[in-house]
């Protein structure tokens, strides 16, 4: 599991990376950015800390629901398994985390974009915060949350900024056959006042303002 957090006022970060045994990635990542060594953290390291901060463990298949497995039986893509949130507080800080399962029949170590401050999670108050999920390489390759937010920093509306920054992947990258190319469901949220509400902007697209 893959999952991150950050803080755009001071710009600080956690995320955990290829962990398992961990009820609850995100606050692994949290606590991967209170202690303020490194950013990313994954695998035997990320889970070390955990037992260290006391988060509860698991075991990994108790995270696999029957249906997952009849899925994996099946052969079945499995649908998306990706949490993402914004949030905007009375002083207009934001905040972003994301949490992730990542992609069925993923390989041994693989780590997507969740845990990939820029490209599946950012915040910062001078541009807003965001939380993307999709085809994990490809929203590494373009960093696409943080190429959104400059958009909305300019002045774009932010669902607009979100289509322009999912066509320009398409653009660069290339339409490719199966669900892991497929054009990503996402979150978005930007600060254009200091003050707090949600809207709809789209079928799968948030903006906190």
């Amino acid at each position: 599991m893959d999952a991150s957090v950050m803080t755009g006022d001071t710009l600080e970060a956690g995320a955990v990376g290829a962990v398992s045994g961990v009820l609850n990635p995100v606050r692994l990542a949290r606590a991967v950015l209170a202690e303020g060594r490194e950013v990313l953290l994954v695998g035997e390291a990320a889970v070390a800390l955990a037992r260290r901060a006391g988060l509860p463990p698991c075991e990994p298949g108790a995270l696999v629901t029957e249906e997952a497995r009849r899925r994996w039986r099946a052969r079945e893509p499995a649908p998306g398994e990706t949490v993402g949130a914004v949030a905007c507080d009375a002083r207009g800080r934001v905040a972003a985390a994301t949490s992730t399962g990542g992609i069925a029949g993923k390989r041994r170590g693989r780590v997507g974009d969740s845990a990939v401050i820029g490209a599946g999670t950012y915040a910062d108050d001078r541009l807003g915060a965001g939380s993307a999920t999709g085809p994990g390489e490809a929203i590494i390759r373009v960093c696409l949350v943080r190429d959104a937010l400059h958009l909305v920093s300019g002045g774009a509306d932010a669902a607009w900024a979100a289509q322009h920054a999912l066509d320009e992947l398409a653009r660069r990258l290339g339409r490719r056959r199966g669900p892991s190319w497929s054009i990503p469901r996402d979150a978005w949220g930007s600060r254009t006042r200091p003050r707090r509400c949600r809207r709809r902007i789209g079928p799968k697209t948030r903006t906190g303002r």
